[in-house]
């Protein structure tokens, strides 16, 4: 496939961190970055409410799936 075998990265040391050293920094620029604005606060607080809106709606209609049905009487 692409790049080195496995058995050639960890023939060396040097191999070995440059190996590991690629890899974080793919891992580093292919993750994006948030985005710094005067928007964050409107949309933490957005997302907040949301969220806050949410779990009552979920605390209200939550039954216990494994809970066992009442007698009928």
């Amino acid at each position: 496939m692409f790049g080195p075998k496995i058995r050639n990265v960890f023939k060396s040391r040097w191999h070995a961190l440059f190996w590991a050293a690629s890899i974080l920094t793919t891992a580093y620029c292919t993750v994006p970055s948030p985005d710094g604005g005067d928007d964050d606060d409107s949309v933490t607080q957005f997302a907040e409410s949301v969220a806050a809106r949410a779990g009552a709606q979920q605390q209200a209609a939550h039954k216990n799936p494994w809970a066992k049905d009442p007698a009928p009487n």
